[in-house]
């Protein structure tokens, strides 16, 4: 399969892939139907060409036997008519020996051609017939004992019989032995529509049959697929925005039966989703509400406390629920979906980010974005503002670089610090994770931003540096 796939490459789109088809099959029809339609053309021209070459053959023969049952002395008197009146079937002369001339190259029609003509000459004239049968160019024949060529002759004479311009075909030369020294000389031409004697390729009217029909079927074809896959498109604009936090309008429920059962799923999702997440930041915040009231009051009263040494033990405890508690709501308002999506100036965003790390020489930024990124601002800050500040906390000094295309805009954001082992390389994604204990933090940093990444079709993901140091590479499809 892979091989074909490199020598036909496959179009991606449903249209391109629907044309490409279409196509195929059509151009396989009609080189079947034209296959069938030139080998029936080719029999039944067959058949002609030898009906009229035995036609042909049978005027020969009855012009034998004519010069046959002429006296001697006659038969010269009767050649000079036939030149003089013009316009004969053939040009008939006399000669005492066969002329040798040059002949064409044999080919299947002309091979039946002579078979026909001798077998017909045979059998009217004797098996005994001492004949010559040959086909040869109008620039090659000769007419006389004395090798004459047709151009030398009067026109009146052979030309009428002989030449068929601009065509030139062949002259079949039939040359029959009457009497003792004495050979009859026939050159004709074959009847219309049998001069050429080639077998042709598809007709010119047939070629553009199949252009016409295949260029007016694959019109057809993308019409109807480009106005059926309107509908696949609209949803995976929906489902691209919905993936982005955006507020969605329900689907329109067009086009054919399956794409209108799509489309309805597709709307009771979007439903069922946009019920969950309500109803999610209402619990959190209704949880996060309610476990700060009775920590308060909790800290109230381990200030009346008198044991010291108690109070110590249920301050750390209520500090730690605090953090998680903090931890909590900062997860959900960095990772917060609701925001508008809108065309983001990523230069202008990171020259902000970075602005007030430039004067110390601790952050570089190289590149620049090509193009605005159509997401949502204040969480691309927050995504990328939580990767330099992890670099700096952990690594000393950020240098970033941007490479951006048609594809997807790449930001690389390196440190000079350790890096991460190996096999932490992804745990440190989860939330409360720290490497380092004494750090400060609730750990929600590369969670965070790797949320924001994925909400915008993106991915995060960290590699040590061979020369130290780690890299983290935001990837952001366009």
């Amino acid at each position: 399969m892979a091989s074909w796939r490199r020598w036909l490459p496959v179009p991606r789109s449903l249209l391109g892939r629907m044309l490409l088809l279409t196509l195929l099959v059509v151009l396989l029809a009609q080189a079947l139907s034209s296959f069938i339609w030139v080998s029936q053309l080719r029999a039944s021209q067959m058949e002609g060409l030898l009906t009229s070459a035995r036609s042909l053959a049978q005027s020969m023969a009855a012009s034998v036997s004519y010069f046959r049952s002429l006296p001697i002395g006659y038969r010269p008197l009767v050649l000079d008519q036939l030149r003089n009146m013009g316009g004969t079937r053939f040009f008939v002369s006399l000669n005492d020996k066969p002329l040798q001339m040059q002949v064409l190259p044999p080919t299947p029609r002309k091979r039946a051609v002579l078979e026909a003509v001798e077998a017909t000459l045979r059998e009217r004239l004797g098996s005994g017939l001492d004949i010559s049968l040959q086909f040869v160019s109008p620039e090659d024949l000769r007419i006389f004992n004395s090798g004459l060529k047709l151009d030398e002759l009067p026109r009146s004479w052979a030309h009428y019989a002989l030449s068929l311009e601009p065509l030139n075909p062949p002259v079949l030369v039939t040359q029959i032995r009457i009497a003792e020294g004495e050979w009859l000389y026939l050159a004709s031409l074959l009847p219309e529509p049998y001069v050429g004697l080639e077998q042709q390729g598809l007709p010119a009217q047939q070629l553009w049959f199949i252009i016409l029909t295949s260029s007016f079927l694959l019109l057809f074809i993308g019409i109807l697929v480009h106005w059926q896959s309107r509908p696949l498109k609209r949803l995976a604009r929906a489902a691209r925005e919905m993936s982005l936090g955006s507020e969605v309008e329900p689907l329109a429920e067009a086009g054919g039966s399956e794409v209108v059962e799509v489309s309805r799923a597709f709307n009771a999702m979007r439903e069922r989703i946009g019920r969950y997440l309500n109803e999610r930041s209402q619990l959190f915040s209704a949880i996060s509400h309610d476990l700060r009231t009775p920590i308060t009051r909790l800290r109230l009263r381990v200030e009346l406390l008198d044991d010291e040494v108690l109070q110590a033990k249920f301050g750390r405890d209520l500090d730690e629920l605090e953090m998680l508690v903090k931890g909590a709501l900062q997860c959900v308002k960095d990772t917060d979906i609701h925001e508008n999506i809108e065309p983001v100036d990523l230069n202008h965003l990171l020259h902000g980010v970075v602005e007030p790390y430039l004067g110390n020489g601790r952050v570089t930024l190289a590149g620049s974005a090509l193009a605005p990124y159509p997401g949502k601002p204040l969480a691309l800050k927050r995504c990328i503002g939580n990767l330099v500040d992890n670099a700096l906390k952990y690594g000393e000094r950020a240098h970033l670089q941007i490479e951006d295309d048609g594809q997807a805009f790449v930001l690389h954001v390196d440190d000079e610090g350790p890096g991460v082992p190996e096999q932490r390389l992804e745990q440190v994604f989860e939330p409360h994770f720290r490497l380092a204990g004494q750090q400060q933090g609730y750990g929600l940093g590369l969670g965070i931003a790797r949320n924001i990444a994925h909400s915008h079709g993106g991915e995060l993901s960290l590699r040590n540096l061979r020369e130290g140091g780690l890299r983290v590479t935001l990837s952001l499809p366009r």
